[in-house]
Parts: structure tokens; C-alpha cells; sequence
């Protein structure tokens, strides 16, 4: 059984899991909820992800062919604009599951981090299928706003309510994942969006049925696509900082270089990286100085070290090369990056 990365007995994110647990072991589990693996177990993947995701597939399938048939018969662009969405979130809920069960697969010579961004590279393309609905749902209200005709409320308040029911489980089916996993919460935000989308469009009817303001349909139109960019910019972001490795949000490499170096035993900390091996987890490395000693000691050192990182800075995959002296400039970056020197 390997070490945690926590200190013994702390907590349930110190604990090694086993097959009992019914969770996917190895490099290629590395991105399950933060500080729930072993050291270089990286986590755990919830095996509930795929049956929620399953069952919301079932539902957006179903949801915006009821909503399409209303839509046509009730001559309402809000309805038809909201079964559109619904449709582009069964295409988007059909990557995330496929993304889900390819995530799930062990490391191999070609990966060694195993395929956990597939999740990243899912939400990635989901915001561009939202994206491309958000452009047909504008055009479409823009020519209604032009040729206003009339809609039949009634038929606008059933069809939507069916989404809001459906929506609403579906949201609350991925919520629980939605914290620890980007491809889920892209999902999550998908069904939350159809959510608030069903119930404008409810609103909607009801109008509808006491006054004859009929531009009220493609405005709402544009106020759903408003909610639907603005979720997608914040999941955009955070998709192109972990494929560029950026720095995790909330982790400050001078603060851990100055909490390393005020550790007994540790003469400098520099060459400091940090990146998402996925959304749910943060590797590290770095160059650490030591005093000249045994190899035992160091072992001592290294769990130390990495059960510090795991309860300040959530960080669960410590990579330290120690060393007894600096080596190049011992600078806080490593100048010999992916270009000549590095850009402060």
C-alpha cells in the first residue's frame, strides 16, 4: 500500500483505498476529489458520475423533442429556442460520459498521467457547442422581434414545465460531482442554464395569456443566451489555464516557497512549478536543498514535506528533488523553461 500524501490517520483523505471502495486506482485515477488518494494514487473517480450522467442523457433526449413539438404548434420562439439548448446539452452530456469513461483508463508509456483531461478537453467543446446554440437562439429572436405573430400560452406553459422538471432533476442528479470535476460541472452548468431557461419561458406563458405582448418571447430569448455566455467565459478560463499549465487558482508559490524553507532541515526551496493534472487535482515540484545526510533522513523529510503541501495548499501530487546545493541561478522559476529565460 503506498503513503499518503497526508500526515497517518488524518482524516479520510490520508486513508489508501482498495477495490472495496469502487474506485480506480494508479496514475490513471488522478483526478478524483482533492486529497482523497494515496501518494501517487492521485484520487479517486466516483462511480455514480457515469449513472447520473446516463440518466440526464435520457432525460435532454427526451425534454427537447417534447419542447420542438410544442414549439411548432405554439408558434414560440422562446419554446423553441429553449428545446435548442435542451439538445445542445444532450450533445454536451454525451461528450462528458464518453469523456468520463475515457478518464477512467489506467496510465500507459504514452500517458503516464493516465487520461484524465479528457474532461477538460469535454468542456472545452461544450462551451463551443453552447456557444453556437447562443448564436442560433440571437438570430432567431432578432427575426421574431421583426415579424412579431402570435403564441399560444397554454401549450408554451406545459412544454416548458416539462423542462423545468426535467432540468431541475437533472441539475440536481451531477450537483454533488459538479464541485471536483470541470467536465461535470459543464454539465451541471448546462442543466442549470435549460433550468432557469424553462422557467423564463413558464413566465413567459403566463404572460402570454393576459396580454398579447408577444416581443416579450424573443427578449427573454436574449436574456437566456446572456446567462448562457456568461457560464461559459468562467469555464472557458479555467479549461485554457490547466491545458497551459498554468498556476492553479489560490496557490501562491512565494507563500509555499517561505512555509518550505521555515521547515527544520531545509536550507533553500527554489525551481517551484505547479499546474492541474485535471480540475481536482495539483501537482508540484521543486528543488530542494538539504543539508548533506543519509538517505533515510531524507525519506523522513520527503513525507514531512509532502504532508505539509497536502494540508496548506491541497497540493496531492509532490514531486522534490533534493539536492546539497543550489543548482543554476536557484531562483524561485526555473530559467530553463520552454523559452530563453523566464518572463517575470
Amino acid at each position: 500500500m503506498k503513503e499518503p500524501h497526508g500526515p497517518a490517520g488524518a482524516k479520510e483523505h490520508s486513508r489508501c483505498f482498495t477495490d472495496s471502495d469502487k474506485v480506480i486506482q494508479g496514475a490513471g485515477a488522478a483526478c478524483g476529489p482533492r486529497g482523497t488518494g494515496c501518494a501517487h494514487g492521485h484520487g479517486v473517480i466516483p462511480e455514480t458520475s457515469g449513472s447520473r450522467l446516463l440518466i440526464t442523457l435520457a432525460l435532454n433526449f427526451l425534454i427537447p423533442a417534447v419542447q420542438v413539438v410544442g414549439g411548432i404548434r405554439a408558434n414560440s420562439i422562446a419554446l423553441i429556442s429553449d428545446a435548442a439548448h435542451n439538445f445542445s446539452d444532450f450533445t454536451a452530456v454525451l461528450i462528458a460520459y464518453i469523456a468520463n469513461r475515457i478518464a477512467k483508463r489506467g496510465a500507459s508509456a504514452e500517458f503516464t498521467f493516465g487520461y484524465r483531461r479528457a474532461e477538460i478537453l469535454a468542456a472545452a467543446l461544450n462551451v463551443m457547442v453552447l456557444m453556437g446554440v447562443s448564436v442560433f437562439i440571437i438570430y432567431e429572436a432578432v427575426q421574431r422581434l421583426l415579424n412579431p405573430g402570435a403564441v399560444v400560452a397554454e401549450i408554451v406553459i406545459a412544454a416548458a414545465a416539462i423542462g423545468v422538471v426535467g432540468n431541475g432533476f437533472s441539475a440536481w442528479l451531477l450537483h454533488r460531482d459538479s464541485g471536483h470535476n470541470l467536465n461535470i460541472r459543464g454539465a451541471f452548468l448546462h442543466m442549470l442554464g435549460d433550468l432557469f431557461t424553462s422557467v423564463a419561458v413558464v413566465v413567459n406563458g403566463v404572460v402570454l395569456m393576459y396580454k398579447p405582448w408577444y416581443w416579450i418571447d424573443p427578449l427573454l430569448s436574449g436574456l437566456i443566451v446572456f446567462f448562457i455566455v456568461k457560464n461559459c467565459w468562467g469555464i472557458l478560463k479555467e479549461a485554457v489555464c490547466i491545458l497551459m499549465n498554468g498556476t492553479p487558482a489560490g496557490i501562491d508559490l512565494i507563500r509555499i516557497k517561505k512555509h518550505m524553507e521555515s521547515l527544520p532541515g531545509i536550507v533553500n526551496v527554489h525551481y517551484l512549478h505547479a499546474w492541474n493534472l485535471c480540475s481536482s487535482s495539483i501537482a508540484f515540484s521543486c528543488h530542494v536543498v538539504v543539508p548533506d545526510q543519509t538517505l533515510s533522513r531524507i525519506d523522513d523529510l520527503s513525507r514531512t514535506l509532502k504532508s505539509q503541501l497536502m494540508e496548506n495548499f491541497g497540493i496531492d501530487h509532490p514531486v522534490l528533488q533534493f539536492e546539497t546545493g543550489k543548482c543554476g541561478d536557484g531562483d524561485v522559476f526555473c530559467g530553463l523553461s520552454c523559452t530563453n529565460g523566464f518572463q517575470r
